[in-house]
């Protein structure tokens, strides 16, 4: 199953990823990166084309988010 996974170091935390997810997956973590929660996200793939900063990726498998 695909999920999202994020690169906390590239992430600019704009947030446009979490407006974009319908699962509600995607949190900002005190302001300074998102965290997909990967028993929510579905991999639809809206938040890694609304990400400006090209952190968050739809790869195979479960990932706890970075």
């Amino acid at each position: 199953m695909k999920k999202a996974i994020n690169d906390k170091n590239r992430c600019v935390a704009c947030g446009l990823c979490s407006t974009q997810c319908s699962r509600q997956a995607i949190d900002i973590y005190r302001g300074c990166y998102a965290v997909v929660d990967s028993k929510k996200c579905v991999g639809c793939g809206l938040c890694e084309k609304a990400c400006p900063a090209g952190s968050i990726k739809i790869c195979e498998g479960e990932d706890t988010g970075i």
